[in-house]
């Protein structure tokens, strides 16, 4: 039941990666990942996921095999302090769409195998109740990007 797209789309001077992947009534848009400074910080991935269907989703689990572990966090700002928290499970609500960017909800990446390198790949997996496990490939970008790179 699991759809995974195997249509790569190339960015000029970057990357291929998957710009959309779709499982039942999910899709999964824009993913990408920040690099990381060094081995022992973590790194960030973002995307977009939209609910196609009529019934909620949640999101139940994300793993990358560059890092031992992945989680949905969300930032938040209150009085001038930043404050980052683990964020579980995210509900993703039919004919609606929640958007991991910087400054919100986020991928945290820990405890890595390597650096994360800009110009090069990840491989992200996402457990969702209904729509099962989707696979995405998101490019690497700058430690300091603040968005994906658009086709030109």
């Amino acid at each position: 039941m699991v759809l995974v797209a195997s249509t790569l789309f190339f960015l000029t001077g970057e990357v291929g990666a998957q710009k959309r992947v779709r499982s039942g009534n999910l899709v999964v848009e824009q993913p990408w990942v920040r690099a990381s400074t060094a081995k022992n910080r973590p790194a960030t991935a973002y995307l977009t996921i939209r609910n196609r269907g009529k019934k909620n989703d949640t999101l139940l689990k994300v793993s990358t095999p560059l890092s031992e572990s992945a989680e949905v966090h969300s930032t938040t700002k209150n009085s001038g302090a930043t404050r980052k928290s683990r964020v579980w499970p995210v509900k993703i609500p039919g004919g609606g769409k929640v958007v991991l960017a910087p400054g919100g909800l986020h991928i945290k990446m820990t405890n890595l195998k390597a650096p994360l390198v800009k110009g090069k790949t990840v491989e992200l997996t996402i457990w969702f109740i209904r729509a099962g496990k989707i696979t995405v490939t998101a490019p690497i970008y700058g430690p300091g990007a603040i968005r994906p790179i658009q086709p030109k």
